[in-house]
């Protein structure tokens, strides 16, 4: 019984070898495709967004910081309209076309703010 535990613990052990392998090729800080990959992260619901900034803190990228400021102001932007009652459904299109803007925007690799708000965004957030 102890080998088995040994062969599963070996198994396990060389299992987080490979994984670390695979994040080590997938995000690469010296590959510029990196900060493309956290800005894109950074769109997937509050949680991609916490991942993106850990993400991003090791290894800063300018487009991955842009679109971290980007989406949090987004996020905060539906929150407040969303307390609103009288505008609660423009609360909720308003910040999802910005979102899908942004969205569109990280994948192609540009950093265009989203208009109205993306320059105020990035002046707000700068720490980040």
């Amino acid at each position: 019984m102890s080998e088995e535990k040994k062969d599963l613990g070996d198994k396990a052990e060389e299992a987080a070898k490979e994984f670390q392998e695979d994040v080590k090729q997938t995000f690469d800080p010296q590959n510029p495709d990196s900060g493309k990959t956290v800005a894109i992260i950074a769109h997937l619901t509050l949680i991609g967004w916490i991942i993106a900034i850990i993400m991003n803190s090791s290894n800063k990228t300018e487009i991955g910081s842009f679109y971290i400021r980007q989406i949090l102001g987004i996020f905060l932007l539906g929150l407040v309209l969303g307390i609103i009652p009288v505008v609660n459904l423009i609360a909720w299109i308003f910040p999802f076309i910005l979102w899908v803007i942004s969205l569109i925007g990280a994948i192609n690799g540009n950093q265009k703010p989203v208009f109205l708000v993306g320059e105020h965004f990035q002046n707000w957030f700068k720490s980040l």
